[in-house]
C-alpha cells in the first residue's frame, strides 16, 4: 500500500531532498544520483495541484535532478586545472548551505523557547525621574536663526541625504527576467516529435538556454504524456528516458494544461541587484 505524502511536511525542494538523502543514509558529497531522483519524482507524482508557484519549484529541481542525471552518464568535463567536475557540485553546494540555515533556525527556534521561560524584574526607576527632561530655552535657541539660514539648513539636509543615497544606487544595475514563450516551446517540441518518432529525452534538454527552458521542456512533455501522444520508458534508472511518438492528432496539438503555467513564468519582471564590484 502506498503511503502519501503531504507537501505541507516540506518547505521546498531542497527540503524535500535532504529528508530523502538523511532517509537513505548517503553521504551528501556521493549522492546517488539516480536512486534519488526516483523517489524525488515519486513524491512528485503524489502532489496534488496547488499552488503555480510551489509546484513550479519542485517540477524545476525535478528537472535538474533529471539534467545531472543525464550528465553523469557522459564523459565528465575536465577543468582548467586538469580535475574531472562532478555534474552533482552545485547541487551538493546549495544543499549544505540549506541545511546550515535550517539547523540555525533550529538554534534559533530553541533560544526563543528559552526566552519564554525567563523573567525580568520591571524597572526600579522612578517614574518621576524616567519623565524628566531638561528645560529647553527656545527663545534663546532661536534667537539667531533667520529665513535664510533656515533655508541654508534645510538645503544642506537635502544634500548630505542625496550623497548618502547616490553612491548606493550608482552601484545598482537593472536586469530583466528571463521570458519564456508557452506556446512557442510548446511548437518546439511538438515540431521535434514529429520528425524523431524515437528520441532520448536528454536531446530535447540541449538546446535550452536557461533553467526556466528546462522546466518549461519538461512540463510540455508531461501534457504530451498525459494526453497520450508520446510515452516514455526507461529500462533502469541507469538508463536514458525514451521518449516515443505514438499518435499525433489531425487536428493538432493543444497544450490546455499550460496556460496557468504561462501566465505566472510569460510576464516580464525587472528587479534591482547590487553588482559585485
Amino acid at each position: 500500500m502506498a503511503i502519501e505524502v503531504k507537501l505541507q511536511v516540506f518547505e521546498g525542494p531542497l527540503d524535500l531532498l535532504l529528508h530523502l538523502i538523511e532517509k537513505n543514509k548517503v553521504d551528501i558529497y556521493d549522492i546517488p544520483i539516480a536512486e534519488i531522483t526516483e523517489q524525488y519524482m515519486e513524491y512528485i507524482r503524489q502532489m496534488e495541484e496547488g499552488d503555480m508557484n510551489v509546484m513550479s519549484e519542485f517540477l524545476l529541481m525535478a528537472a535538474t535532478l533529471l539534467d545531472i542525471k543525464c550528465r553523469m552518464l557522459l564523459p565528465r568535463e575536465v577543468n582548467e586545472e586538469g580535475e574531472e567536475e562532478d555534474p552533482r557540485a552545485e547541487l551538493v553546494q546549495k544543499l549544505l548551505e540549506y541545511k546550515a540555515y535550517k539547523y540555525m533556525s533550529y538554534e534559533l527556534r530553541d533560544m526563543q523557547v528559552d526566552a519564554l521561560k525567563v523573567f525580568y524584574k520591571p524597572p526600579t526607576i522612578p517614574e518621576e525621574v524616567l519623565k524628566f527632561r531638561e528645560p529647553v530655552n527656545y527663545e534663546e535657541l532661536l534667537a539667531d536663526l533667520t529665513l535664510t539660514r533656515l533655508n541654508e539648513i534645510f538645503r544642506n539636509c537635502l544634500k548630505r541625504q542625496e550623497d548618502k543615497v547616490d553612491p548606493v544606487r550608482s552601484h545598482f544595475g537593472r536586469i530583466e527576467k528571463d521570458e519564456v514563450n508557452i506556446d512557442a516551446k510548446a511548437n518546439y517540441v511538438a515540431g521535434y516529435i514529429r520528425s524523431h518518432k524515437r528520441m532520448n529525452f536528454r536531446e530535447l534538454l540541449e538546446n535550452q538556454k536557461s533553467r526556466m527552458d528546462v522546466i518549461v521542456t519538461f512540463l510540455v512533455v508531461l501534457e504530451l504524456m498525459k494526453t497520450g501522444v508520446v510515452s516514455v520508458e526507461q529500462e533502469s534508472i541507469e538508463d536514458d528516458i525514451i521518449i516515443t511518438t505514438r499518435k499525433i492528432p489531425e487536428d493538432g496539438l493543444e497544450f490546455h494544461g499550460l496556460t496557468s503555467l504561462g501566465d505566472a513564468v510569460g510576464e516580464n519582471e525587472d528587479i534591482d541587484r547590487e553588482e559585485n564590484q
